[in-house]
């Protein structure tokens, strides 16, 4: 279970879309089966006789509300991007969750998040989407009901990935660093060549490699520097984007050098597979 925090928005149509796979329209209608949760006072903001089937571009004028009801409530950084978007993927190889399983998986990010506070009157207005295969999106507003800016903890990743952890162990979900690796055969000790070329695949390993974890620091740091107002955190970010350049550039290096150490010195055994597929740079 993989947690991605992208970046705030203005709008929810946007996140809505991505979440849905396909545009919002005035015609479709979402279930519970597709807002598998949302903040508890939805229920009260109801009545109980209301059409509960929302079309989603009802829902993304629910979450956009806090907006006209509150025309000057912003950041203490004055900004006014208030439309928080969290997606969540599982394991290509996991087991198909059922909807009270994602309900609890969304109400426990929500809370891990920091927009859903139990027992809090006023707290922000956000749903749950689950539309695509082994995904889930958050979408909330900032703007609390009261008025006020929701300010989120500066260390909202780490917990959501923590929280992540737990869930994986609680749903018995597969582990997103301990995918199941073919089984060994048989072959000859391993040359000194070879466990060097071992030990350099693993520095560039993209998962589990500690360079990947390095460059995804400095990525996440650079993405939360660029969202400061003034032009000190934008040279900042551009400074830190090029650090994770290099850091792949690096890990590049090594995984090639590894390949070579493999085919130079084990002609007639074919290199293991890496861990995983190299994925283009993308910047923060």
């Amino acid at each position: 279970m993989i947690p991605r925090l992208n970046e705030r928005t203005h709008t929810p149509h946007d996140p809505l879309t991505e979440a849905l796979g396909r545009p919002v329209s005035p015609d479709e209608g979402l279930t519970e089966y597709t807002v598998v949760a949302h903040w508890p006072g939805l229920d009260y903001y109801t009545l109980d006789d209301e059409q509960k089937i929302w079309t989603s571009v009802q829902w993304a004028e629910h979450l956009e509300d806090p907006y006209l009801e509150h025309p000057f409530t912003a950041s203490p950084n004055d900004d006014r991007r208030a439309i928080f978007h969290l997606d969540i993927r599982l394991h290509p190889d996991d087991r198909e969750l059922t909807g009270p399983e994602w309900a609890e998986a969304a109400h426990r990010l929500a809370r891990a998040a920091d927009i859903e506070v139990p027992g809090e009157e006023y707290g922000c207005r956000w749903i749950a989407v689950q539309a695509q295969p082994g995904r889930l999106d958050l979408i909330a507003n900032l703007i609390r009901l009261d008025g006020s800016w929701h300010t989120q903890p500066g260390d909202v990743l780490r917990r959501l990935s923590a929280e992540s952890r737990r869930i994986e162990q609680d749903l018995r979900l597969i582990p997103v660093r301990s995918t199941p690796r073919p089984q060994a055969v048989a072959r000859p000790a391993p040359t000194a060549m070879a466990q060097l070329a071992a030990i350099i695949s693993q520095l560039a390993d993209e998962q589990t490699g500690p360079l990947a974890t390095v460059r995804g620091l400095v990525e996440h740091t650079a993405h939360q520097v660029a969202r400061q107002p003034r032009a000190a955190g934008a040279d900042t970010a551009h400074r830190l984007e090029l650090i994770a350049r290099r850091l792949y550039a690096v890990q590049q290096d090594l995984d090639d050098t590894a390949a070579h150490l493999s085919a130079a010195f084990h002609p007639r055994v074919a290199a293991a597979p890496p861990a995983a597929h190299r994925a283009a740079y993308r910047s923060p």
